[in-house]
């Protein structure tokens, strides 16, 4: 019979330490929380000192009962959660729930689910680290405040089913903050001068850009501007004034973070950021790998830390000498260096055996089990290399009093390169291979033909899920383990949708978003939520007591509230009487305020349930058909202009017309932000809106 018993959260993370440490242990799983705050009130006792409430979490009384049992008859019990803040809660929890003592608690973490791993912690167990499971309980209880006491407002305001949330929130600002940017954007114009130049003895021209003068680097931003230029050269003589030999480096990436991981998946291999995260966690908890039996392949998931242990810094430098060379060794590895607090407690996300390769590995996973592997391993192993190193030349070309540049750029030693190229590569103007190695100062250079193109400024990109988490990042907002599930509940409440990868606002966003910019602007301020999360980093250290944070905020939450109650008395949406009339009673249709944004309702609800979609006229006449432009939106909910008479008139445009023509070429003039600009691009034109 088994002497000692092992609780973890996952099945499959149980079966495969099982297989580590024999029949002297039993291995069972709690299915992750076993506790929590009840879901049906706060849950918070606020005259209490703000004491939180926890229940068994329901359908969890016969995995509590199963695991009682086991601690009885067991000599010794190791909570193996997982090794993070809400890992040491669900550890905490146990030994409550199951009436562990204190001094009996042994808490073994590991970084990954090897046999050394697993079999080293146990030597180390320790006793639960309240500072860990406090700055979990600040968290889940300023969470649970802000959701349970401004969501009702929320219902009041606009309609039931919304909700707040304290990383939510903000990050929905960040979104609808990028849309205003990108709908007030005006584009400016420049433009590009290349010039094709033939040498004597070489079959081929070799393409320039324009540079300025001798004295500096100019711009070009406007047609004048270039018909001057190109009046100026066109007969000019050109040389070679000056020759500069050099060697650039491209060095590689260090490892994956959780953050790092969840960007790459995106742009690699089109993962969301929730699809991504569950395959990590299978990779960490254990797969059946032939030959090796089951193994935790990737260490801990969650990190933001790119540190690496010595031991496998050192397996793998082994790895890229047997495989690749001595040469391709990085000698020091460069450290990461940055003002941000990182949270050190994990290592970086890597391979646990650096000896399993992707190809080796191939035939146990997935097909997407395999590519997510392959991108950490390689990213890692790549991380361990030395850097690419580049040849490069670079040309003045002088004619006049106007000067060309060509740079050439020649691969000499791929390093890293030849395990892991990142999807996008570096934006550079070089001319790729050293086809301009012969061109010297004495060559007969010719003016063959100048590329003269006009461009235009373009607005920022919209957010996709990559992109938003590296903002989040920057900004300190959440933390490795809520990336994902903040992005997943933004577009489970249909506040944001995703189409072709990008995320949109939809109009129930726009709504909440200003709800909460009005009322509770501190909770949205990006400022406010960084420095929360640094308190609750303080929490963890020990350096800040949990409920000096709870204490401090709830008060100010309150007081917010009840002036919200107040001040927002006069935005609340009422059902507003339309023009149509119901063709099934013959009542004045109401217009009404759904989950996905605006509908048509007969007000005899539940006599008739009649509906219809609601489109919104603008007071601005179709430019196409002269028929009214009203607010339409995609399947997906995200907002446009378009003819009522779609799909027979199939006019559109993202911002909304102002009825307006363009005086220089006759097309609509869109509102972007406090200023007027004609739809075409290519006509430019901008004047100021007077409204």
């Amino acid at each position: 019979m088994a002497k000692n018993l092992l609780i973890v959260e996952s099945p499959s993370k149980a079966k495969t330490i099982k297989k580590f440490l024999g029949a002297n242990y039993e291995v069972l799983a709690s299915n992750g929380h076993v506790r929590d705050i009840p879901k049906s009130r706060m849950g918070i006792d606020v005259d209490n000192d703000y004491e939180p409430k926890y229940i068994t979490i329901r359908g969890k009384g016969d995995i509590l009962a199963k695991l009682r049992k086991e601690v009885k008859k067991a000599e010794k019990v190791y909570l193996a959660t997982d090794p993070d803040r809400e890992g040491e809660a669900i550890s905490w929890h146990l030994a409550e729930a199951l009436k562990i003592p204190e001094a009996e608690v042994k808490r073994i973490t590991f970084n990954e689910v090897t046999k050394n791993a697993v079999r080293n912690s146990i030597k180390d167990a320790r006793g639960i680290d309240m500072n860990l499971v406090d700055a979990q309980q600040a968290r889940r209880i300023l969470d649970r405040m802000i959701g349970y006491r401004i969501s009702p407002l929320l219902w009041d305001k606009v309609k039931r089913g919304l909700s707040a949330g304290r990383v939510q929130s903000v990050v929905l600002r960040i979104i609808c903050d990028r849309e205003e940017e990108i709908n007030a954007f005006v584009p400016q114009e420049y433009w590009s001068l290349d010039a094709d130049f033939s040498v004597k003895g070489m079959k081929k021209p070799f393409r320039a850009k324009f540079y300025g003068t001798s004295e500096g680097k100019a711009a070009i931003s406007s047609e004048e501007e270039v018909n001057k230029i190109l009046a100026a050269i066109k007969k000019a003589k050109f040389k070679v004034s000056e020759i500069k030999m050099g060697e650039r480096k491209r060095q590689p990436a260090p490892p994956f973070t959780t953050s790092t991981l969840q960007q790459e998946a995106a742009k690699a291999l089109n993962f969301s950021t929730q699809k991504t995260m569950r395959l990590a966690q299978q990779l960490y908890e254990g797969v059946d790998v032939k030959g090796h039996g089951t193994v935790g392949l990737i260490t801990y998931l969650r990190t933001d830390s790119v540190r690496v242990s010595e031991e496998a810094d050192a397996a793998a430098k082994q790895f890229v000498a047997d495989n690749y060379g001595a040469d391709f060794v990085i000698e020091t590895e460069k450290k990461k260096t940055d003002n941000k607090k990182i949270q050190d407690a994990h290592e970086a996300i890597r391979p646990t055996y650096v000896d399993i390769t992707p190809a080796e590995a191939k035939d146990s996973l997935s097909r997407d089990l395999f590519r997510l592997y392959q991108l950490i391993w390689k990213r890692f192993i790549a991380s361990r290399m030395q850097g690419a190193k580049y040849e490069t030349d670079t040309f003045k070309l002088d004619g006049v009093v106007y000067r060309f540049t060509a740079t050439t750029s020649e691969l000499v030693f791929d390093g890293f390169m030849a395990v892991y190229c990142p999807e996008e590569e570096e934006e550079t103007e070089e001319i790729k291979g050293g086809f301009l190695k012969n061109l010297t100062k004495d060559s007969e250079i010719t003016l063959s033909e100048l590329l003269p193109a006009r461009h235009f400024t373009t607005p920022p990109a919209h957010y996709n899920e990559a992109s938003l988490i590296k903002t989040m990042e920057e900004l300190g907002i959440g933390r490795p383990s809520t990336y994902a599930p903040t992005i997943t509940t933004i577009l489970a409440r249909r506040y944001v949708v995703k189409e072709n990868k990008n995320l949109y606002v939809t109009e129930i966003g726009e709504a909440v978003n200003r709800i909460m910019r009005q009322a509770f602007c501190s909770i949205v301020d990006v400022n406010f939520t960084a420095t929360m999360e640094a308190l609750l980093d303080a929490v963890e250290s020990g350096d800040v007591y949990w409920k000096t944070i709870v204490r401090n905020f709830y008060p100010d939450l309150e007081e917010s509230l009840a002036n919200a109650e107040q001040e927002l008395e006069n935005i609340k949406i009422e059902d507003e009487v339309s023009d149509v009339t119901c063709e099934m009673c013959g009542r004045q249709m109401v217009i009404k305020y759904g989950p996905h944004g605006k509908f048509l309702a007969c007000p005899g609800f539940p006599e008739c349930r009649n509906t219809k979609p609601y489109l919104e006229k603008i007071g601005v006449a179709c430019p196409v058909c002269g028929k009214d432009v009203v607010v339409r939106k995609t399947k997906k909910g995200r907002r446009y202009y378009g003819c009522e008479a779609n799909p027979e008139c199939d006019f559109m445009a993202w911002q909304k017309p102002s009825g307006k023509k363009c005086p220089q070429c006759g097309g609509i003039l869109l509102e972007k932000g406090n200023k007027l600009a004609c739809a075409s691009e290519e006509c430019g034109y901008v004047e100021m809106n007077e409204k």
